[in-house]
């Protein structure tokens, strides 16, 4: 059951540092584009991940086009995908060893949230922490790479 109580929130905010963002956006009104500037002026370290834009940069951070491509470690790969197009990159992320997993408001598996807690990983799904970091009284940490 994925992790949606707000001290596990809380806990899994307070403990990464750098988040993959999949189905990251270069549009300005796209909720990706808006939650990647919102997280990168928490402090969090964010890497877009778009194969369409891949090898571009975005808020000052290289886009890959997967997170196998990434070349360091993250703490969490955050969804900004259909549903339907969520399995192979969950399965990415067990295969990597990535310890969190967090699915966007709307973007719902709960067989590959299930698979991907069986294998360790802590998962939050159908929530957005634009919205939680801020209900639950997180503060900001030093600026990873802010874009202000």
């Amino acid at each position: 059951m994925p992790s949606n109580q707000p001290e596990q929130i809380r806990a899994l905010l307070n403990a990464v540092n750098t988040i993959a963002l999949v189905g990251a956006s270069d549009k300005p009104n796209r909720p990706s584009h808006d939650v990647m500037v919102f997280l990168q002026r928490q402090g969090y370290r964010v890497i877009p991940v778009n194969p369409r834009l891949a090898g571009q940069t975005l808020l000052g951070e290289t886009v890959y086009p997967d997170l196998t491509a990434i070349p360091e470690a993250v703490d969490m790969a955050e969804l900004f995908l259909a549903p339907r197009f969520t399995d192979p990159v969950i399965d990415e992320a067990i295969r990597l060893g990535i310890g969190a997993l967090w699915l966007q408001i709307g973007v719902i598996n709960e067989a590959g949230a299930a698979r991907a807690e069986a294998q360790g990983l802590t998962v939050v799904m159908d929530h957005c922490p634009k919205q939680e970091i801020p209900r639950l009284g997180i503060s900001p940490r030093k600026p990873a790479n802010s874009i202000s």
